[in-house]
């Protein structure tokens, strides 16, 4: 198993994996160890501990990796790892600060990846209500309510076609952001991708955007 200091893990996404990849990997075990004595059979039963979620997360990595899911950024699969520094923190403007968004670029690729604050390592957070924080739907509307100018009202937002206007929320947010930058790797399930709709700010027209959802982040050496 690969060392690594976890700043997030998701207990739920790595859950929900593991129960179609490896169904048994997560159960608890008993095994009967006997011992006969002439006429009495003496059992003791034993059980062996469920695994950590730092095992079931190295279980669904090696599903992934076995299955030629994961990607690169620039070069996402249905999945996509990198390393690479990332300035992060809450989205307060979300509403009620339940969301934790990174943000990064490679020279090809300005990559933002969102989820709880509930998987934040040492974090307490309140759940959504309606939607999982790291959803698509709930994602989005943290970023556009989080990094919209002020005075901006919601119909200004909704104006340009839905996919641009997704992709222009993380762009911003990858500029707006404010947090520590540090190195970090990840895995994360892509969310969305497409070109950027800002090509005047990246000096040239072949930026992409990328959105993810991780299962994991930890610090990079």
């Amino acid at each position: 198993m690969t060392v690594r200091y976890y700043l997030y893990i998701s207990d739920a996404k790595i859950d929900m994996l593991l129960s179609q990849v490896d169904p048994a990997f997560g159960r608890r075990s008993t095994t009967e160890a006997g011992l006969s004595v002439r006429l009495f059979n003496i059992k003791r039963s034993v059980e062996t501990p469920a695994p950590d979620r730092t095992a079931k997360l190295e279980r669904v990595l090696r599903h992934l990796e076995e299955t030629d899911q994961i990607g690169s950024v620039d070069e996402p699969g249905p999945y996509f790892r990198g390393s690479l520094p990332m300035q992060w923190g809450t989205l307060h403007g979300g509403g009620d600060g339940s969301l934790v968004y990174f943000g990064g670029r490679t020279d090809r690729t300005v990559l933002g990846l969102g989820g709880a604050v509930g998987h934040v390592l040492g974090t307490t957070a309140p759940q959504a209500q309606v939607f999982a924080p790291s959803s698509g739907p709930t994602l989005l509307a943290g970023l556009a309510s989080a990094f919209a100018p002020e005075g901006t009202e919601d119909s200004e937002c909704t104006e340009a076609p839905v996919e641009e206007a997704s992709l222009a929320a993380v762009h911003t947010a990858g500029r707006l952001l404010r947090g520590p930058r540090q190195t970090v790797e990840f895995v994360a399930r892509r969310l969305l991708t497409g070109p950027s709709p800002y090509p005047e700010l990246d000096a040239g027209p072949d930026m992409r955007v990328l959105l993810g959802s991780p299962l994991y982040v930890a610090l990079a050496d």
